[in-house]
């Protein structure tokens, strides 16, 4: 049986990500879980009663109906282990085990790629930043990560397309539907420039959830999350929620003081995000880690304009609805500044205490960014074997992340040392 099946199998099981964590780091694989006997896997603590029933099935035909289903839809098939699935997204603590792909997906990792969000009823003042920013990008280099919703999103693949840019659309939807049905032109345009992407096989049935779960993919997939134009509740705070609790960047477009469209912006703002009146706003911080790649002046182009249309009206809250923000954002960015910064201090503890010996051995000589592997191993007096397996399991845990040249840069602060 070929191993695509059985990771089919474990992404079917909707398990928590901490047991999928536990699982993986446990059997190594997909194979080896589905191989176990259920005694080794019942045996497991920190399963629920439902993830291990839901363990118990072991039936491989639906992943193979979906290979097969796969093959008619043109969609390629890309697994946790397989070497072109983007160690960015692979660092976060929730990634997804199966992504379906359409179209070419960038070389995630050697390129600068930034999420754009905004609302589906944005104004005009909206659609114009986002049409602006996202061809900016594109222009200058930058690869535009969108969920190709109504709005924002579709405003900004549309804008990074008329650049001649490439564009990574990110679905809440099986791979094989448009969603929404007018978006089919755009759906083809950017699986012929860029990818879609998807965590759902062709015909799988998908609830509201799977909206707000396609968020942590694209807040994965980036280096920063650009929100255009944002209520103070709306689908884009989830993304930027996201970007937050994987360490990413937070940039938001300003918006007048009393726009209902620009609170969440506004609010961001207020709270520490970067603000970003044009492309290289958002791109300059970025530009030395790809170096040749992004280009100033480009990003400075003017995209062409548009046909005048008439905008839709932007939704306003439902009556007793309190337009709050969410304090848990407002918390968040008080303890950050505009760029990276290391784990408080209680998720740095809880980090650490997670780790074998081993790994708290590797942690602790990893002294600077982007360390080759075999410094490690000299300086871990570890054997080589070890140091690999260990360097992949911290990997998932999202404490380390890899670079092309086998070297590997830490996500935590390593006991004894400072914030890396």
């Amino acid at each position: 049986m070929a191993e695509l099946d059985y990771w089919i199998w474990f992404s079917a099981l909707r398990l928590r990500p901490a047991a999928r964590r536990l699982l993986l780091e446990r059997f190594g694989g997909a194979r080896e879980l589905f191989q176990a006997t259920q005694g080794k896997v019942s045996a497991l603590p920190g399963l629920s009663e439902r993830e291990r029933k839901a363990l118990e099935r072991r039936e491989l035909d639906q992943a193979a109906q979906i290979i097969e289903r796969c093959t008619e839809e043109g969609v390629d098939i890309l697994t946790l282990r397989d070497p072109a699935y983007p160690e960015r997204l692979a660092a976060i603590p929730d990634a997804p085990p199966v992504l379906y792909l359409r179209g070419r997906l960038p070389a995630v990792d050697l390129e600068p790629l930034i999420a754009v969000v905004g609302t589906r009823s944005c104004t005009p003042y909206g659609e114009k930043m986002a049409a602006k920013l996202s061809y900016g990008i594109a222009s200058a280099g930058g690869i535009v990560v969108t969920g190709l919703a109504a709005g924002v999103d579709a405003v900004a693949a549309h804008a990074a397309l008329r650049a001649g840019g490439r564009v990574v659309g990110v679905l809440g939807c099986p791979i094989n539907q448009v969603y929404p049905r007018q978006h089919a032109a755009l759906y083809a345009d950017v699986a012929a420039a860029g990818a879609l992407l998807s965590e759902y096989p062709p015909d799988a049935v998908c609830g509201a959830d799977c909206f707000p779960a396609r968020n942590r993919i694209m807040a994965g997939l980036s280096l920063g999350v650009l929100v255009v134009e944002a209520p103070a509740r709306s689908g884009a705070l989830i993304t930027a929620h996201r970007a937050l609790d994987y360490g990413r960047d937070v940039f938001a477009v300003p918006g007048n003081a009393d726009a209902y469209a620009s609170r969440g912006c506004l609010r961001l703002l207020k709270e520490g995000a970067a603000l970003a009146e044009e492309a290289w706003d958002v791109l300059a911080d970025y530009a030395p880690r790809f170096p040749g790649k992004l280009d100033r002046k480009e990003a400075q182009r003017s995209a062409p304009e548009q046909p005048d249309r008439e905008p839709e009206a932007p939704a306003e809250p439902k009556p007793g609805e309190d337009p709050v923000w969410n304090e848990r954002t407002v918390f968040r960015l008080r303890q950050r500044t505009k760029r990276r910064k290391a784990l408080d201090e209680a998720a740095q503890a809880a980090k650490l205490e997670e780790l074998t010996a081993a790994q708290l051995a590797i942690v602790a000589v990893m002294e600077r960014e982007r360390m080759h592997i075999d410094d490690i191993v000299d300086l871990s007096a570890l054997p080589a074997a070890t140091v690999a397996s260990e360097l992949t399991m911290l990997q998932i845990k999202g404490c380390v992340t890899q670079h092309p040249g086998k070297r590997f840069s830490l996500n935590i602060t390593r006991p004894g040392g400072p914030s890396q």
